[in-house]
């Protein structure tokens, strides 16, 4: 391996030329670029042709920030050669199909593709960077030994990180390093492997989460090439990626799949902001800009009506966990079914329609089999409004022609919008709004009864009943457990429009509504779904992923494990994995595939909890990276205190970003997810205490450490970590 200081001058000939490799790499994207920014677009008349000019204006916004470098993010990370002959390059296609210039090589030179997080093309539209998405770049990720499809030599490229003239971080190529696949699977174990994938899998992080396109393991690429079609559910360890998985099959579907996806879309569901604050970055890094990432209450209550929305938020209140459970679970379906159905009203009055002088008249006996017939055949509920006046339209007519009357389209129409019709069909078939609706049969004991019948004991619909006697939808104070009420009352209502493909991440903690709710967004798309059940905090997290797919839609989606993990060090997560008997029985126990010494801290305080704090949040701050502070929610307001006066400053999360304070406090609640370079743990038994599923909780806390974790702490750990 030759490497060598950032800002160094490189003395190796090939160093050298490698560096202007790269220039000349990243000079053909900004000439990508700037053609594009130069395009004239030829506008319609303004009147007459607005769509489509907004249309090409976003196209080329878009393109524009795909083609954006990010002087921070190497443009390329590696490159492949081929056996003489083997690859094919067309100038015109990013697909490597191709076929390269002749002259470019000599008959036994072998062919040589840089491997980057884009395609990257020169002024005759000759590749200089293979998107790593592309068909031939598999062989970067899967090439071995034993199985070196047809690869040589595989150099993985090693960079520092200077500042560049505008100030802003320029990532600068100092090493490179080659894996001679042709020894065959017998090589010696010293010459296999990759000191810089083991480096670049270590390296420190500091702010939101990277692209891992440079280390991305087999296993992993298997994952992110899997087809649309299939529904994955990822079981993944602390550590072991799943989150990247997720990321990186989206920007894989949007390169392999992109007319399909830009019709339908794509979104990435997150357990919060700070967790989708974390995860910006990465898309952006791989040229994908336009891509939902949402929570799972701002995607409930997205449409929700704004002359509805109270003024303080949707979400006001927090279900006790019992409460929580019995809503979030998938009888409450049932149960808003037949509430819903039951606004039907059997007809009682004849409906006469007048058609000049002519009087046709539908009894009550004509009409009750029509709205039978509708609302056994399962239609949407607002759908059935309008057959309904559709069907006594049709029967109208059927006695006028019966008469001798000649009747047509319009005539229907007619007779469809007669005002006898219209107040027969709102009388039969009344209007209902989904919060009114929610709203109505959480704060009426009797109506709730009716519907819940044989599904809620009387213990139960007491508990989900609405704190206090609200007005109306903007008085209620809602729970996230209701936004999924109201979500499933909309659907019934209305069915929603699909997404092509949805990344659900933390999906352990979703409930049988939440997961319906999502399931719908998916119907006709799929899913990845990315969790761990020993993760699960919620009331209703799921103890099985086979059940939650069920309650997604997606019964027969693909469960696969990824248990190898690769940043949190074994001393870590062998000390959290202490837990796994009591919080999930059966649950093998993660392998880490690194041990850093002094990894894991534990540190007994006296009854002062806070100079020991301040001390072990010292000691992390002398390392490399971000350093985070998690202590249970209640606790942390006055622990930011005390180490304020210990002379340590730790920012809130959320209060400030991951990015501009190399310390930052971070409620444990919100820890999901999350990675910090150093961990500082205080008091693991007040997280256990804070909630019903605390030691999940405390689970989740000791294992986003990716260097160092100390855990501060003044009364006995729990006796699963003694």
């Amino acid at each position: 391996m030759t490497t060598l200081d950032p800002t160094a001058v490189p003395a190796d000939p090939e160093l050298l030329a490698e560096r202007e490799a790269l220039r000349e790499a990243r000079a053909a994207l900004r000439r990508m670029r700037e053609e594009v920014d130069a395009t004239e677009l030829l506008f319609g008349d303004a009147a007459k042709d607005k769509v489509t000019d907004a249309a090409l204006r976003r196209g080329r916004e878009r393109r524009l920030a795909a083609l954006a470098d990010i002087p921070g993010a190497p443009l390329y990370f590696g490159r492949l050669d081929f056996d003489p002959g083997t690859v094919f390059l067309d100038d015109d296609d990013d697909s490597a199909d191709g076929e390269h210039d002749p002259a470019d090589r000599t008959a036994d030179e072998p062919d040589r593709i840089n491997i980057g997080r884009r395609h990257v093309h020169d002024g005759r539209g000759k590749p200089v960077v293979l998107d790593w998405r592309a068909p031939i770049s598999v062989a970067y990720y899967q090439a071995s030994p034993s199985e070196r499809m047809k690869v040589r030599v595989r150099r993985r490229y090693g960079f520092g990180t200077v500042a560049g003239p505008d100030g802003e971080p320029e990532s600068v190529l100092t090493a490179f390093e080659d894996e001679d696949l042709m020894l065959g699977e017998n090589a010696p174990e010293a010459s296999l492997g990759s000191a810089l994938l083991d480096a670049e899998i270590e390296r420190p992080r500091t702010g939101p989460m990277r692209d891992i396109v440079a280390t991305i393991q087999p296993e992993q690429d298997a994952l992110v090439r899997a087809p649309l079609e299939t529904t994955l559910c990822v079981q993944g360890a602390p550590g072991t990626g799943k989150t990247a998985v997720g990321l990186h099959r989206i920007a894989f579907l949007l390169y392999s799949e992109r007319e399909r996806l830009s019709r339908s879309g794509v979104a990435i569901i997150g357990p919060n902001r700070s967790f989708l604050s974390y995860i910006q970055d990465v898309l952006p890094a791989l040229g994908e800009v336009d891509v939902h990432q949402t929570t799972v209450n701002e995607l409930l209550t997205r449409d929700l009506p704004e002359r509805m929305r109270p003024a303080q938020g949707w979400v006001r209140r927090t279900e006790n966990p019992e409460a929580a459970r019995t809503k979030g679970s998938a009888v409450m379906a049932e149960v808003l079914r037949r509430d819903l159905w039951a606004h039907l009203r059997a007809p009682e009055e004849t409906v006469m329609v007048r058609q000049g002088s002519r009087r046709w008249r539908l009894y009550p006996e004509d009409v009750r089999p029509l709205l039978d017939e509708l609302a056994e055949r399962g239609v949407a509920y607002g759908s059935g409004r309008e057959l309904l006046s559709h069907r006594m339209a049709h029967a109208v007519l059927s006695l006028m022609e019966a008469e001798g009357q000649v009747c047509d389209d319009r005539t229907h129409t007619q007779v469809r919008r007669d005002p006898a019709v219209r107040a027969a069909v709102t009388a039969l078939w009344p209007k209902v709004e989904p919060l009114k609706l929610v709203l109505g049969l959480l704060t009426d004991p009797e109506r709730l009864a009716r519907a819940a019948e044989g599904l809620l004991t009387p213990e139960e619909q007491q508990a989900v009943l609405l704190p206090g006697r609200p007005r109306g939808p903007k008085s209620a104070k809602w729970s996230e457990e209701d936004l999924a009420l109201v979500d499933e009352a909309t659907a019934l209502i209305e069915r929603p429009s699909g997404l092509g493909h949805v990344v659900v991440d933390e999906a352990q903690d979703l409930s049988p509504m939440q997961c319906r709710a999502i399931g719908r967004r998916a119907g006709s798309g799929s899913l990845t779904v990315l969790g761990d059940i020993a993760q699960g905090t919620s009331p209703s997290a799921a103890r099985n992923w086979s059940t939650l797919l069920e309650h997604l839609g997606k019964p027969t989606g693909h469960l696969h494990a990824l248990d190898r993990g690769y940043r949190v060090p074994a001393q870590i997560i062998d000390f959290a994995a202490r837990l796994l008997p009591a919080i999930a029985p059966g649950l093998g126990a993660p392998v880490a595939v690194r041990r850093s010494p002094g990894a894991l801290q534990l540190v007994p305080a006296a009854e002062r909890i806070a100079p020991a704090l301040a001390e072990a949040c010292r000691t992390a701050l002398k390392g490399e990276g971000s350093v985070g502070l998690i202590a249970a929610d209640h606790e942390l307001p006055a622990l930011r205190g005390a180490l304020a006066a210990e002379g340590v400053e730790a920012p809130l999360l959320g209060e400030t970003g991951m990015d501009s304070a190399r310390l930052v406090a971070v409620p444990a609640s919100i820890a999901k997810g999350l990675e910090f370079d150093a961990v500082v743990v205080a008091e693991p038994a007040a997280i256990v205490e804070a909630e019903e599923r605390g030691m999940n909780r405390l689970y989740v806390v000791l294992t986003r450490a990716v260097s160092s974790l100390h855990v501060v702490h003044t009364r006995p750990l729990p006796a699963e970590l003694t």
